[in-house]
């Protein structure tokens, strides 16, 4: 893993850092490259319940660099240019986020700062998001007369709507953590002395949830999304008997009886 992306794993929390902190976090091939290889491994890791991503020093992400965008202008205007391998290219790195989207453990983002283009739609992409009540978030995509992509349209459009959505993409409005929240974009917000604890307290209480019924709801709410209501409710028995049989279940069911609080060890 190269200095672009951190990453520490500390009681059940597999914390992801993007580390560009003079770019205000701006993804690199090489950054893209190890999410890539981490988030599978994490997801298979029974010793990680949750995953956090998060931005160096003040920031999220914000986005694709655009200088490079600048670089690119003369090769598109080249004859070696291929169109359709760029194409490919940028679809195979957009799967950082289904794999925040599906992997079978909750995904929260904390927003210290500026989250734009890209960077929004990986934080749109996370299960839960925190964010600075000053923090600056846009689609951004507009104002440098691009369409977006890593799948924020179909994020926002599930957040907020179809006409709320079209609006923030089109004019690239920038919101503050506190009108995120209003929007639904955000479920909880705090200050920049707070941010930090109250952050590692709501990691804490979703590595603390039993993680595979937590996986499964999570299929649950993504069939959700864009299917029938039998489908929906074919899945929910399937998914409901499995979790009949994990440990955590048997082990609430007992603490219930005996009026105890519940442990989830995750399995």
């Amino acid at each position: 893993m190269t200095q672009d992306l951190l990453e520490t794993i500390e009681d059940g929390v597999a914390t992801l850092t993007m580390n560009r902190p003079s770019a205000r976090n701006a993804f690199t091939r090489g950054m893209i490259a190890d999410m890539l290889e981490a988030l599978p491994r994490l997801a298979a890791d029974k010793s990680v319940r949750a995953l956090v991503l998060t931005g160096a020093e003040g920031a999220f992400c914000s986005g694709g660099d655009v200088k490079s965008f600048a670089d690119n202008v003369d090769k598109a205007d080249s004859s070696g240019y291929d169109f359709n391998l760029k194409v490919d290219e940028l679809r195979a790195r957009m799967e950082v986020s289904r794999f925040l989207h599906e992997m079978p453990k909750p995904t929260l983002a904390v927003i210290p700062g500026p989250a734009a283009g890209a960077g929004f739609s990986l934080a749109m992409a996370c299960d839960l998001r925190i964010a600075l009540d000053t923090a600056k978030i846009t689609t951004a995509f507009s104002k440098v007369g691009l369409s977006g992509d890593f799948g924020g349209s179909y994020f926002l459009t599930n957040l907020v709507g179809a006409a709320k959505a079209r609006e923030l993409y089109f004019t690239g409005r920038v919101l503050s953590g506190a009108e995120a929240l209003d929007l639904g974009m955000v479920n909880r917000i705090s200050t920049a002395e707070a941010l930090e604890k109250d952050a590692k307290a709501f990691a804490q209480e979703l590595a603390s949830l039993p993680t595979v019924a937590v996986g499964f709801m999570k299929k649950n709410l993504n069939k959700a999304l864009h299917s029938d209501l039998n489908t929906v409710l074919d899945w929910e028995a399937v998914h409901m008997m499995s979790s009949f049989e994990t440990e955590d279940h048997k082990g609430a069911a007992k603490a219930f009886v005996e009026k105890k609080m519940p442990v989830f060890n995750g399995q």
